[in-house]
């Protein structure tokens, strides 16, 4: 049954963590964020919350591009990680030896073993409570496409994505995930 709670309840999990990646002034910063959506598919835009107190906010706002990054189940430790530790710390590329490239429309890192990758310009910038919400036009997208099928979904036979629960807990989405098709049929 269901009962009135006292404190907010968070129900948006599980879902994708996206990985920030900004360079500003020759610092390179990725940290995680739960919080991100497309907003537009023509024109492509896409947003994501980000605390004020976190080191990458300033670092987005400064840049006014960064890159959003999908990595495969295999990176679930590095992923929180980079939700965990504070770029002004530590520089997580490094701890966690993840390589990346510059984006073709962006100076942000692009992580070499995500599968989908959108480079991103700020367009604008709002808060909302204790968040900022950094929407923006995605000038590029990259897709590992042999890792998709032919309708674009993700084959999970060749790909493990980890759907975040809370409390530093993933599942996994991979080959054993059931899979049903709700397809409805016009009615007469």
């Amino acid at each position: 049954m269901r009962t009135i709670q006292e404190k907010t309840v968070m129900h948006s999990y599980p879902g994708m963590v996206a990985l920030v990646t900004v360079s500003h002034n020759g610092e390179d910063n990725i940290m995680a964020a739960g919080w991100h959506s497309y907003i537009s598919y023509t024109p492509p835009i896409y947003g994501v919350a980000i605390g004020r107190e976190r080191h990458t906010y300033q670092l987005l706002k400064e840049a006014g591009e960064f890159a959003i990054n999908f990595l495969p189940a295999q990176y679930a430790d590095f992923i929180q990680e980079a939700g965990v530790y504070s770029g002004s710390d530590l520089n997580k590329f490094k701890a966690g030896k993840m390589e990346f490239e510059r984006g073709k429309t962006t100076n942000a890192p692009i992580l070499k073993e995500a599968y989908v990758v959108y480079e991103c310009k700020t367009i604008d910038v709002n808060s909302y409570g204790d968040h900022d919400w950094f929407t923006a036009e995605i000038t590029t997208f990259y897709r590992d496409e042999k890792l998709f099928n032919e309708k674009g979904l993700p084959d999970f036979e060749k790909l493990s994505i980890p759907l975040y629960l809370g409390r530093s807990l993933y599942a996994v989405m991979d080959e054993t995930v059931k899979i049903e098709d709700h397809v409805v049929k016009e009615k007469k």
